[in-house]
């Protein structure tokens, strides 16, 4: 069963295919005595006698590239079921709008009378993100997930200092939240407290409780968590940290799975970031840049990193008169054209968006049954429990019986033309592949796969060793994993190049 057959070849890089005696454009000699005038009255110590260049016809620079892209793997050729990541199709009418010149040309220090149909786009998408998840006001001046997370440690950071409470130096974060959530903790000058996960699945609320004191300056969570597992005591949670004076942060890496059924301010979150290039469909990962809106509600509105964008009945403004604002989080203002996008997706979809986390669900639960039921297969939290948006499960078992472990489960995918799901987290489950399959896919897709994960196990239960020598239908074959080697023809070319490209 393959659904994408990746190119065997190992395209190498321009370096390896350039010749001096070739060039891909050729400029005029007005061009170049304008050049050569300009060079001239710059200080000669930081002109370079030359440059380390690659030397391509055009025509060879246009397949090079093509080649390229015959070796990847993407959204546009078929599934991409990264759990916590949220890598779903991208509708092709938002990158189309969003693309218009009038906006990818937009310099940042332009006059704000000069582009009031970009402020007036990014006032409504902050008023529709602010009740999606039932905040008060929201800054999309953040321009990624992880500067969302910072911005929100920060703004919890800087109220309690200004309450007297400084001592408050400890961020609780359940080993069941986003990964990166304790590496925005830390960045903000916080000790990271850890709790762990209950056998239902929830944050152990006893734990918890056991954590809280007076040095607590908040709790971060992900909700539903990276298990897929919706938090049963969230409102007993939130009870518990605003009772000894804290706050609580959510992280929205996994708002798909509850968008439109259920509100983060609704349940006691104080402050909140969304991850547009996930739940709201604007390109991730390397179709990116992602985006990464932050919201927060009551006193902690007044601590939103500025600018945000206001309207007086006659204009629309950058604001930056934010009373206890944390600053700036980026220079200019976010990342404007994947806010673009979620803004389409969002006014696209109406009072449907409630549908992606209904098929999301769907797809979810559906596919958790059929793989849970394989051999080598087990749950290790909430057993009985119906998921949100992602699942994990623990392939232990089957490494056990078998020696075929997570990662050569995965690398089988990859030869059966699928993306391989995040594996080997979250870390609180052994041997985990960890599995979103969004709303855009089709039952046929998810069924694909799913008897792609059958075979591999038949064949794991039958010849191990094949499994172990996956991947043989990719351009790079199995890699060291134990030395992190890289393949013979990448590690040579990188010894050539060291030291020579600035």
């Amino acid at each position: 069963m393959t659904i994408f057959r990746q190119a065997k070849w190992n395209e190498p890089i321009v370096y390896e295919i350039s010749r001096d005696s070739k060039e891909g454009v050729l400029l005029d000699e007005e061009f170049r005595d304008y050049a050569l005038r300009f060079l001239s009255k710059l200080p000669k110590h930081i002109i370079r006698d030359s440059l380390n260049i690659p030397s391509l016809s055009e025509v060879e620079v246009v397949r090079h590239f093509t080649r390229l892209s015959q070796m990847s793997y993407g959204v546009d050729l078929g599934p991409v079921p990264l759990g916590s990541c949220t890598m779903k199709y991208n509708p092709k009418i938002c990158e189309e709008l969003a693309s218009d010149r009038r906006i990818v040309e937009a310099h940042p220090y332009l006059d704000e009378e000069d582009v009031q149909g970009l402020l007036e786009i990014l006032y409504t998408l902050q008023k529709w993100l602010a009740e999606i998840v039932g905040m008060d006001v929201c800054s999309l001046q953040t321009p990624a997930g992880a500067a969302g997370e910072l911005a929100g440690a920060l703004m919890i950071k800087k109220y309690h200092r200004d309450l007297g409470e400084g001592h408050r130096d400890e961020m609780i974060v359940p080993d069941s939240a986003h990964g990166s959530n304790p590496a925005s903790a830390a960045m903000a000058g916080f000790k990271v407290v850890r709790i762990p996960t209950d056998p239902r699945g929830n944050t152990d609320i006893e734990a918890l409780r056991a954590a809280l004191s007076k040095r607590t300056a908040g709790v971060m969570l992900t909700n539903p968590n990276t298990l897929g597992l919706f938090e049963e005591y969230i409102v007993d949670i939130a009870r518990e940290v605003h009772g000894i004076g804290g706050l609580l942060y959510y992280d929205g890496a996994n708002l798909n799975g509850i968008l439109g059924y259920a509100r983060p301010g609704d349940m006691g979150f104080d402050v909140a970031h969304l991850n547009l290039h996930k739940t709201f469909a604007a390109p991730h990962g390397g179709g990116g840049p992602g985006a990464g809106a932050i919201c927060a509600k009551g006193a902690l509105a007044d601590y939103l990193p500025v600018p945000l964008v206001e309207y007086d009945g006659r204009k629309y403004y950058f604001k930056y008169d934010v009373p206890r604002t944390i600053g700036r989080i980026s220079w200019f203002y976010g990342n404007i054209i994947p806010a673009i996008k979620s803004f389409l997706y969002i006014a696209t979809l109406g009072p449907l968006v409630k549908e992606v986390a209904e098929v999301a669900n769907l797809n979810t639960n559906y596919m958790l049954k059929k793989l849970s039921a394989l051999p080598g297969v087990d749950l290790v939290y909430g057993y009985g429990r119906w998921r949100k948006h992602e699942f994990v499960i623990s392939f232990e078992k089957l490494y056990k019986e078998t020696g075929v472990g997570a990662e050569d489960v995965a690398k089988a995918l990859l030869d059966r033309g699928f993306h391989a799901p995040t594996i080997l987290f979250p870390l609180i489950v052994p041997e985990a592949h960890m599995i979103e399959v969004t709303e855009t896919e089709s039952r046929e897709n998810i069924d694909n796969l799913i008897n792609a994960y059958k075979e591999i196990i038949n064949i794991a239960y039958t010849n191990p060793s094949e499994i172990k020598r996956c991947p043989q239908n990719t351009s790079v074959k199995r890699l060291d994993t134990v030395y992190g080697n890289l393949p013979k023809n990448i590690a040579l070319t990188y010894r050539s190049l060291k030291g020579k490209t600035a």
